[in-house]
């Protein structure tokens, strides 16, 4: 394989991995959106569409382990071939999330809501938005973007305690409201997954510019 045809395949790789992204963060609004109106058909369509993100992602680890077979990539080739393949892996879990999200709104469809869904589409825009800056910190190789997702994991955390607090309160307040409580903390909890591995995407991107993991750059 020559260079220019090497470089032609990872920029193949990189716009997959784009291609998984978008398909990813509107996965996540959607699934919310469907949650807020108990949309089934919307929800059905986040389940079926998540086959066309688990496709992707073999092709994209598939893609990866032919390059490495080859052509033997530089240090810096190889960080940006390994980052492909983990940011691959992290998305495909995101979208399933978003699957696991869309199969509780079917499951909740016919019920009345204990309360308004605010606090949780407030969770999952943040998520969101970690999604999206973790990608577009790929993009343009921007640590300090990259840092920033890394932060926000915290208030993702703190949201997530405040929500699983609240909901066992009122679960010891009404017995009737068990069930949905423990399907809104599922909920809560795979937001909590998606920012985790949000945070995951923008830490190797930190990897594939600097070649360093997280303990190593907090450090500095």
């Amino acid at each position: 394989m020559t260079r220019p045809t090497f470089e032609n395949e990872l920029k193949e790789l990189h716009l997959d991995i784009l291609k998984m992204g978008a398909m990813a963060e509107e996965a996540i609004d959607k699934a919310i959106h469907a949650l807020k109106t108990k949309d089934i058909d919307l929800a059905q369509k986040i389940i079926e569409n998540d086959d066309k993100i688990d496709t992707l992602t073999e092709e994209i680890e598939k893609k990866c382990a032919i390059v490495i077979a080859t052509q033997q990539p530089l240090a810096s080739d190889l960080r940006l071939i390994i980052t492909a393949m983990r940011i691959a892996t992290d998305i495909e879990r995101i979208a399933d999330h978003a699957e696991d999200i869309s199969q509780i709104t079917i499951k909740l469809a016919k019920e009345s809501y204990i309360k308004p869904l605010i606090d949780i589409p407030k969770m999952a825009d943040i998520t969101r938005s970690m999604l999206k800056d973790a990608l577009d910190s790929y993009v343009n190789s921007d640590i300090d973007l990259a840092k920033s997702v890394v932060k926000r994991d915290d208030v993702v955390d703190q949201m997530y305690q405040s929500l699983i607090d609240e909901l066992e309160q009122i679960m010891k307040e009404n017995s009737d409201a068990i069930s949905q409580c423990i399907q809104f903390l599922l909920v809560i909890k795979y937001l909590e997954r998606i920012a985790d591995h949000s945070t995951n995407i923008a830490e190797w991107v930190v990897y594939k510019i600097t070649g360093m993991h997280k303990h190593d750059w907090e450090t500095k």
